[in-house]
């Protein structure tokens, strides 16, 4: 019988359709980004796209020049410019305001060929290093209150360019799910005066049934009520609600986990197109003993239609269980 399951932290409800239960090998994955012709991103072509605001792997100044290991260099096309003021405004009942911000796109390796999933720890680690440099210059700019940092891999995903990279928006706004996010892990926090993030790592940790993997300061779990089949939240065992403040010692410890579930995923279902999603505390905040900073990797295994639209509701063919089952069952390269 389907099941009708509520995120613990957003209300959100979730339906879980185990009549249409899937395994790994009944997802159709759709062609990656279609390969070949000029890539703005590799090595040599640093003047085809705007100056770098960060590099690792070559002297400073070597900048916009090859021997790079990571670059950071804002997006040619942005969302959002950097230039400018908010310039509040209203037109009658509807709010309004400039588009500032910051778009930056995160080139994670000089390798055309080289996916995320496969870079070496040490290469991996740099881009977890580089978000939170990012973040930490970004907060300098009073006109920002949160910065979205994502990745898209995959067509299905909206990987627009096949050469590796993440990407960040820096936005004067606080976007609409971090505000659900806050207000349901405060009103929880109010109520229990616990986080409920680490009430949710506890209960994992007693049932064991969702864990996917786990090292010393870092658990990866599918989450109660996923959107998505094979959906995975990577969480700090101890509490924290800023990226920021996380230490060199725990980035390589969130850099081995992240590494094996992404490879995990891969086993199971080679070259599924996923979003990965960090979620921290606002810009400047101070530390929120309600809230907890985590990532979330949602693959793009299911098409969103009129139900989902119209309802708000997801339908999940993969138990979360199982889905964690064949994660932890993956054999790995």
């Amino acid at each position: 019988m389907p099941e009708l399951r509520k995120d613990p932290v957003l209300g959100r409800w979730i339906i879980i359709s185990k009549e249409r239960g899937k395994r790994p090998t009944d997802f159709i994955v759709e062609p990656t980004v279609a390969r070949g012709g000029f890539c703005p991103l590799c090595p040599g072509n640093e003047k085809t796209t705007p100056s770098e605001v960060l590099r690792y792997g070559a002297p400073p100044q070597a900048a916009n020049s090859p021997g790079w290991n990571l670059r950071v260099v804002p997006n040619k096309y942005p969302a959002l410019i950097i230039e400018g003021n908010l310039d509040k405004a209203g037109e009658g009942l509807y709010d309004k305001m400039n588009g500032i911000g910051a778009h930056e796109v995160i080139i994670e390796t000089p390798n055309h060929e080289e996916s995320f999933t496969c870079l070496p720890l040490d290469r991996m680690a740099q881009v977890f290093f580089a978000f939170r440099d990012r973040l930490i210059d970004l907060a300098h700019d009073p006109r920002f209150r949160y910065v979205m940092v994502f990745k898209n891999f995959g067509r299905a995903a909206g990987a627009s360019l096949e050469h590796s990279h993440s990407q960040l928006v820096a936005l004067p706004i606080l976007p609409r799910m971090i505000v659900s996010e806050l207000e349901g892990s405060r009103a929880y926090y109010s109520y229990k005066e616990r986080c409920i993030f680490c009430d949710i790592i506890n209960q994992e940790h007693r049932d064991k049934t969702r864990i996917v993997c786990e090292n010393e300061r870092f658990i990866v779990i599918t989450p109660f009520a996923p959107r998505s089949p094979f959906e995975m939240w990577i969480l700090p065992t101890q509490h924290a609600s800023s990226y920021t403040s996380t230490d060199d010692r725990s980035f390589e410890m969130l850099t081995s986990v992240f590494s094996e579930a992404l490879r995990r995923l891969d086993a199971c279902i080679p070259n599924a197109p996923y979003n990965f999603v960090l979620h921290t505390a606002p810009l400047r905040s101070e530390p929120l003993e309600h809230f907890h900073w985590h990532f979330e990797i949602v693959p793009k295994l299911t098409q969103i239609a009129g139900f989902e639209w119209g309802s708000g509701f997801y339908i999940n063919p993969t138990p979360p269980e199982d889905a964690a089952r064949y994660l932890r069952e993956a054999a790995l390269k």
